[in-house]
C-alpha cells in the first residue's frame, strides 16, 4: 500500500493513524448514530427549540455540529450510500439541520433553505404553471417587486398589486389565480395584515390558492404565520435568523407535504442552495434569535416613542405603538404585541433632510439590509426601493423623505442619543 493510499484512507479521517478495523467500526457507527436528533416535546418553549431544534448527534458526540464540506458522499455499492447523503446539492448535513430548525421554529412540518431570500422567492414563483396569476400587496420589498414584474412576468406569471388586500381580494381573484403574497409587516412602511382574515377570505373564494407570507421583519420569534392560515412562510435568513450580517441565505417552512415535495424538487433542480458553512452559520445564529429580537424590539419601541413626539418628524410607522392602525392585529399576531426592530419615519425637510440625517449618525450605519446585531439605516426611495417607479412607490407610502431604521441590540439610550443628534443636524439650514 503506497503512501497516498495510507494518507487519504487512514490518516485524513481524524488526522491520526487509524487501523482498517477502526474505519469499519466508524462506518457502522455512522449509520447508527449520525441521524439521531434531539427529541423536542410539544410543550418546549421557543428558546429551547431555538437552541436544540435541528441538532444531530454525530459519531464523535460533538456538542456543536461539525461543518460538512464534502460535496459528495461514499457509497458502499451502487445506489447504496454509506450514510444518508449522496450529493450536497440534493442534501447536506448542515443544510438539513438548519431546515429542520426553521420548520420547528415556525411550527411547520417541513423546511427548505436557499442561497438567498430572493432565491426563495424565485423558487416559490417557479412552482406556478405558465399562465398563472398572482396577487401581491403593493408595499413589498423592492427585490420582490422586481422579481414579480421583471422575471415572473417574463415567464408567464402575471401579478396584480394592491394596497388594500382584504377589501379588494374578491374583485382581484381570477380563474387562474394561484398565489397571494403578503409581507407583514411590510417593507418599509410597516403595515400589518390580518393573516387569518386573508386566509379565510382566500379559502372562501378558491381553496386551491396558496397564501405566502414573508415573515422577514418579525422572525419566527415574534410571529408564526402558519398558525394563522398561511400555506408557506418565507424569510430572508440573511436578516434576523442569521443576525450577524455575514450570511446571504433564504428559508421557507410549510405544513403541506405536496407543496414541500414540489419546492424541494425545484430546490435541487435549480440548485440555488446555501453552502454548508453558510447553513452552519445561520443555524448557529438562530440559537440566539429570541434574545436578539427581543432586545431589538425593546430598543425600537423606545426610539419610536421618541420619534412620535418629535416636531422634526412628520409620521412614524411602528407596529409596537398603540397608535398603529392595525395594533389590534399586532396584539393577536405578535408575541407579547412586540413591534420588532424595524421602524420607518418621514422626516421634516424632504429628501434633503432624509439624506442629511442618514449621513449624520454615529452608531447607525448607512447601509442596506437589516436584522443584524448592529443598527442600520437607509433611505428606501433611493436605495432598496429605488427601482420602483415613483408613482407606484408613493402610492404605497414610500416617499422621498422616508427613513428606515433597523434597530440593533446596542444600548438603547446610546441609540436614542444618536437619533436625537442626527435629527438636530438634519434640521439645521
Amino acid at each position: 500500500m503506497n503512501f497516498n493510499t495510507v494518507l487519504f484512507k487512514y490518516v485524513s479521517p481524524s488526522c491520526a493513524r487509524i487501523k482498517p478495523s477502526t474505519i469499519l467500526r466508524y462506518n457502522n457507527t455512522f449509520k447508527k448514530f449520525h441521524h439521531t436528533k434531539m427529541v423536542l416535546k410539544a410543550t418546549d418553549k421557543f428558546a429551547t427549540k431555538a437552541i436544540h431544534a435541528g441538532t444531530h448527534t454525530d459519531v464523535h458526540g460533538s456538542v456543536i455540529e461539525p461543518i460538512s464540506l464534502s460535496t459528495t458522499f461514499k457509497q458502499s455499492s451502487p445506489a447504496n450510500p454509506v450514510g444518508i447523503y449522496e450529493y450536497s446539492r440534493s442534501q447536506n448535513p448542515n443544510r438539513e439541520n438548519l431546515e429542520n430548525a426553521i420548520a420547528a421554529l415556525e411550527n411547520g412540518k417541513y423546511g427548505l433553505a436557499f442561497s438567498s431570500g430572493s432565491a426563495t422567492t424565485a423558487t416559490v414563483l417557479q412552482s406556478l404553471p405558465q399562465g398563472s396569476h398572482a396577487i401581491s400587496i403593493g408595499d413589498v420589498y423592492g427585490g420582490t417587486h422586481r422579481y414579480f414584474t421583471k422575471v415572473a412576468n417574463a415567464h408567464g406569471v402575471e401579478t396584480t398589486f394592491t394596497n388594500d388586500l382584504l377589501k379588494e381580494l374578491p374583485n382581484l381573484v381570477k380563474e387562474n389565480t394561484k398565489l397571494v403574497w403578503i409581507e407583514s409587516p411590510t417593507n418599509p412602511t410597516l403595515k400589518v395584515t390580518d393573516i387569518q382574515a386573508v386566509a379565510d377570505a382566500i379559502k372562501s373564494l378558491n381553496k386551491d390558492i396558496i397564501l405566502v407570507v414573508d415573515n422577514t421583519f418579525l422572525s419566527p420569534y415574534l410571529s408564526n404565520p402558519l398558525d394563522f392560515g398561511a400555506d408557506i412562510v418565507v424569510h430572508s435568513a440573511t436578516k434576523y435568523i442569521n443576525g450577524h450580517s455575514d450570511v446571504v441565505l433564504g428559508v421557507l417552512a410549510t405544513n403541506d407535504k405536496a407543496l414541500y415535495e414540489k419546492l424541494q424538487f425545484l430546490q435541487n433542480a435549480i440548485g440555488a442552495i446555501p453552502s454548508p458553512f453558510d447553513s452552519w452559520l445561520a443555524h448557529r445564529g438562530l440559537k440566539t434569535l429570541h434574545l436578539r429580537v427581543r432586545q431589538a424590539s425593546l430598543n425600537a419601541t423606545k426610539i419610536a416613542q421618541f420619534l412620535q413626539s418629535s416636531p422634526l418628524v412628520k409620521a412614524v410607522n411602528y407596529p409596537g405603538l398603540p397608535t398603529h392602525e392595525n395594533y389590534a392585529v399586532v396584539q393577536k399576531q405578535h408575541r407579547e404585541a412586540l413591534g420588532g426592530g424595524m421602524i420607518s419615519f418621514r422626516i421634516q425637510g424632504g429628501s434633503e433632510a432624509a439624506s442629511k440625517f442618514s449621513s449624520s449618525t454615529r452608531l447607525f450605519t448607512l447601509a442596506e439590509s437589516l436584522g443584524g446585531i448592529e443598527s442600520l439605516l437607509e433611505v428606501p426611495a433611493v436605495m432598496t426601493h429605488g427601482g420602483i417607479p415613483k408613482e407606484a412607490r408613493e402610492a404605497s407610502g414610500v416617499y422621498d423623505d422616508l427613513v428606515r431604521l433597523s434597530v440593533g441590540i446596542e444600548d438603547g439610550d446610546d441609540l436614542l442619543d444618536d437619533i436625537k443628534q442626527a435629527l438636530e443636524i438634519a434640521a439645521k439650514k
